[in-house]
């Protein structure tokens, strides 16, 4: 089994596909500099979109993680793509 490692790109732009799903906001707001109070997120709608990405990802993101002091989306994609990148790389 190959396993394929994703770009940047490919990522940041698969985990806001996550973060409009699970957190319902529209695509268009949801930029990097977009706060997570602009778009309205609340705590369980965090846990969703991480509970999603973990499956997405096959990854296992610790809820007491860096992601709570993110305030942006840019900052919450780097936390949760710091946990994939790592994890790919740990069973690598």
């Amino acid at each position: 089994m190959e396993t394929k490692v994703l770009d940047q790109t490919e990522l940041v732009n698969q985990v806001i596909d996550v973060i409009v799903s699970e957190g319902m906001v529209d695509r268009d707001k949801v930029t990097l500099d977009a706060t997570i109070e602009s778009l309205d997120l609340k705590s369980i709608d965090i846990v969703m979109i991480l509970t999603a990405i973990e499956e997405k990802f096959d990854v296992y993101i610790p809820m007491d993680g860096p992601f709570h002091e993110a305030k942006d989306i840019k900052s919450l994609i780097d936390a949760i793509a710091g946990y994939i990148i790592k994890e790919k790389a740990d069973r690598t």
